[in-house]
């Protein structure tokens, strides 16, 4: 197997390490041809077939899902086709029974389950859309369920679960990852021996969540150049390859991960899975600090395009698809429309961008509008140490900030006996370009100013 990133130059597996935070890398890794087969699954998880997904099991899957999932709709974006001069389109997944595409591969793992398998519970760990799409399945079924989810999933997420399972479903929030919601749901399973329904590592999730490429081959008018899709575990990303490697050979599939939690470049690198020993848990739908052994074994098996987002983009890309297309999607959802600005794009090629999801918490809004103004150099934190007189307030208004320049934090107390007071001072420029002058005035001012860099503990607690 070989890596590159483009980056840094030739990669070699082992070399790179933890991908660099906020980095936009693009690897590419090829293996040698030939059969591939499913690696054992790991303990606790639901039994796997010796054979990686095929097309044909995706067509099946689409039988079963017939009249269960949406048929969503492929929709063209003018602006990002602007953008890019080739024909965008956006496949509307958020649009789905469940809001992201997760029931297809939940429904057509367990209609398949055995009545012993369904008369012992399923359980399943899960960020939150799985989880949806789980407890949908157990309703339509008449299946009893636990469901497993981190402290860390939206209210949202998990009001609409219990909303989707009803008395049938056990919502159980676990630790602050999917890794230890999943921990949880594997020692459950050892101790009850229920049956596990895993989000990413088995062939039928893998097959169901590949419909979405089935679908967007029926409703195109020509076969697509370029599928875009969001990866965290990997069953969306997997299912989808398998589909278009058989019936679109010529199409390139880029998967689009948050650069904080960039587990399949760590797997593609290394030669194999490997744990992350932190992620970031902001984009809670991809963030995962292992991929799965099965999609790491279908998309290896390929030649791969994989691509890490800035968090900080991902915000301005959800921000754009809700102020221009009026497209609510959730971080996860965005990752796709957001990996067009890493990626070369022929012109006049035919684009698919999978919004692959839209359940967001809209109490998240504060936090997606700072960390994007962040990324795009608008929004700057600064320590001054302002002279205790009347009038140094309207002094650093008026000789500091730029007439497109605002404030949004000030924080200071005054303190007696004292010549200064230390304030902390958050602005929003007009421009990004308007730093350099911005700092220059504050050098020039008699105020002692400190420019907070991201990154830092003290920036950390601000944002």
């Amino acid at each position: 197997m070989s890596a590159r990133s483009d980056d840094t130059g030739p990669v070699r597996p082992g070399e790179l390490g933890r991908p660099r935070r906020g980095s936009m890398v693009r690897v590419i890794v090829s293996t040698t041809s030939g059969p591939v087969t499913a690696p054992a699954a790991p303990s606790g998880t639901a039994r796997t077939e010796s054979a990686l997904p095929t097309a044909a099991d995706v067509d099946a899957a689409a039988g079963r899902l017939r009249g269960i999932a949406t048929v969503t709709p492929l929709e063209p974006c003018d602006r990002l086709s602007a953008d890019t001069g080739a024909r965008v389109f956006l496949k509307r997944e958020d649009l789905q029974r469940v809001r992201s595409y997760k029931l297809r591969g939940a429904y057509n793992l367990m209609v398949q389950l055995t009545e012993t398998e369904r008369a012992a519970g399923i359980v399943a760990a899960s960020a939150g859309n799985h989880a949806q799409g789980v407890a949908f399945a157990c309703r339509m079924l008449g299946v009893r369920g636990r469901i497993y989810v981190p402290t860390t999933t939206p209210r949202q997420k998990r009001d609409r679960i219990a909303f989707h399972g009803g008395d049938l479903v056990q919502v159980i929030s676990v630790g602050s990852t999917f890794d230890a919601a999943a921990a949880a749901a594997a020692e459950d399973v050892a101790r009850t021996g229920a049956t596990i329904v895993p989000p990413f590592d088995d062939p039928r999730t893998a097959a169901g969540q590949g419909t979405i490429a089935a679908e967007i081959l029926d409703q195109l008018d020509t076969a697509p150049d370029v599928v875009v899709v969001p990866v965290g575990g990997g069953g969306c990303a997997a299912g989808i390859a398998t589909y278009l490697a058989e019936r679109s050979p010529h199409t390139r599939v880029v998967a689009a991960e948050p650069a904080g939690a960039a587990s399949l470049t760590a797997a593609l690198v290394a030669g194999g899975p490997v744990t992350l020993d932190e992620i970031d848990p902001f984009v809670d739908g991809a963030a995962v600090r292992r991929i799965g052994a099965l999609p790491y074994a279908v998309l290896s098996a390929r030649e791969t395009e994989v691509v890490q987002i800035d968090e900080g983009a991902i915000c301005t890309a959800m921000l754009d698809l809700y102020q221009s297309e009026g497209v609510i999607a959730e971080p996860a959802g965005a990752l796709s429309v957001a990996a067009l600005a890493a990626i070369t794009v022929p012109a006049d090629a035919t684009v698919v961008c999978l919004v692959s999801g839209g359940n967001n918490d809209v109490s998240r809004y504060g936090e997606i509008l700072e960390r994007s103004l962040v990324h795009r150099g608008l929004k700057h934190y600064f320590l001054v140490d302002f002279p205790q007189e009347p009038g140094a307030l309207r002094t650093f208004l008026d000789s500091v900030l730029g007439p497109d320049d605002d404030i949004t934090l000030f924080e200071y107390v005054k303190r007696n006996n004292r010549e200064t007071g230390a304030a902390l001072v958050g602005v929003e420029l007009g421009v990004a370009g308007a730093l350099s002058e911005l700092l220059e005035r504050m050098e020039a001012s008699p105020m002692h100013v400190e420019h907070l860099e991201p990154g830092t503990p003290a920036y950390r607690y601000l944002t």
